[in-house]
């Protein structure tokens, strides 16, 4: 009879964290599938606002000591988890050269796991959760899978031999896009064969569609105030718009440490009485904002330290809720975004194409309603968080039934790819 997946650890940087609402949604189609979660937070919150779906997660959330430990903790921590795991002293030669608080981390993560009952471990993004899901699993002789997304992939901070050996020593990888499976497997050769691509899902429930027929000149914008979103290219085409004496309004969701230098640009380019940075808001609030626009701008760029965007989930939740997109060709963007079919694309870095595409969209109900149309029905197709969370847990399960699953290196993929967008008519 083989084993079954009853118990899932989460392992998480921060828990809960405002703007990783692909997280949430994916736990609870977890929990709704009878699945048990639970979250291992290495550092504690420190955001300032949170989603409301956040309240509706069950699982129980284990916060990780991880300051002012000392050497002493470390072999306080081995000398208790041996007691649980024996093979413990003889398993901690794989974390010669690992951080010291990520070895002790994955050194309690460990024992937390065995005593809990944990089945498997799945970490989200290829940076610190992954490195103490990978030492905990091979502790607790359990497999581990992670989520690649975007800045663990192309920032200049990734290191390629400990992405490779994360790679190598996982019983499956998932990333967001087929553009990011498509990169990680050019960088990193054999070790990223068995990528494999899940979209970020919605709670399609959550976003109800409605025509953008009627609908005032509003443009909305949701996002960190950090480079890669591309505000500032948003800032300088409503200077464009104005200087054509183009009546709109934009605003601005979201917080980040560019608040006060976008300000400044608003304030610089005359835009105070159009242009509005509201701060950041409940998930509710977002919704309704966002379905009370005429359209969605994700100006999304390659950042000057190679960070960018995988595919951003606002870009999903827009086109749910029926409001047309205008975004960049960056990553995985022209996946969902097929410009002039479920929204338009222009190049990054370019506040002239994007105000022209904005004037577009601002100006033709009849256009940017059958856009958004197209866009729901892609939607519904890709991205509902129940059906893509089901093929998460199926490849848990298969990960399951390998024996010694570390000390295999060749596999065919643990599960089928999904079509891509671009395969569906």
């Amino acid at each position: 009879m083989a084993f079954e997946v009853r118990r899932v650890g989460y392992v998480l940087k921060r828990y809960p964290r405002y703007s990783e609402t692909f997280i949430v949604n994916e736990i609870l189609a977890h929990e709704a599938a009878g699945l048990e979660v639970e979250i291992f937070a290495l550092r504690p919150p420190n955001d300032q606002h949170f989603q409301d779906a956040i309240s509706r997660v069950r699982a129980r959330v284990n916060y990780l000591p991880s300051e002012g430990l000392k050497a002493s903790d470390l072999w306080a921590e081995i000398e208790q988890t041996s007691e649980v795991l024996p093979g413990l002293w003889t398993a901690l030669k794989v974390a010669r050269g690992e951080d010291v608080c990520d070895l002790y981390q994955a050194v309690r993560l460990a024992r937390e796991v065995k005593l809990k009952g944990i089945d498997h471990l799945h970490a989200h993004f290829a940076t610190v959760a992954t490195s103490v899901a990978r030492l905990a699993a091979r502790f607790a002789q359990l497999p581990y899978t992670f989520t690649a997304h975007a800045k663990d992939i192309f920032h200049h901070s990734v290191q390629p031999a400990e992405m490779r050996r994360k790679l190598k020593e996982a019983a499956a990888v998932l990333t967001v896009s087929d553009f990011n499976r498509a990169y990680l497997q050019r960088t990193y050769g054999p070790a990223a064969a068995r990528v494999e691509r899940i979209y970020n899902g919605l709670e399609l429930e959550r976003f109800p569609y409605q025509a953008p027929l009627e609908r005032p000149s509003r443009i909305v914008a949701v996002g960190r105030l950090v480079e890669k979103k591309g505000f500032a290219d948003l800032i300088e085409a409503c200077a464009i718009l104005a200087s054509r004496d183009c009546r709109f309004e934009c605003h601005i969701i979201g917080v980040g440490p560019l608040e006060s230098q976008l300000q400044a640009q608003i304030e610089r380019a005359g835009l105070q009485a159009q242009v509005q940075l509201l701060g950041p808001r409940p998930q509710r609030e977002v919704i309704d904002e966002v379905q009370s626009a005429a359209v969605l701008v994700a100006p999304c760029v390659v950042a000057s330290d190679e960070d960018r965007d995988g595919l951003p989930t606002v870009l999903l939740e827009a086109m749910a809720l029926g409001t047309p997109c205008i975004s960049t060709d960056v990553t995985g963007i022209p996946e969902v975004i097929r410009d002039g079919e479920t929204g338009l694309l222009v190049p990054q870095r370019n506040p002239l194409a994007l105000s022209t595409a904005i004037v577009q969209m601002l100006s033709q109900p009849a256009h940017r309603a059958k856009l958004a149309e197209q866009a729901r029905r892609l939607i519904e197709t890709h991205f509902d968080s129940h059906r893509n969370a089901a093929q998460l847990r199926a490849i848990f399960q298969q990960a399951a039934g390998e024996r010694k699953w570390w000390e295999v290196r060749e596999r065919p993929p643990l599960h089928p790819l999904l079509l891509s967008p671009q395969e569906v008519a």
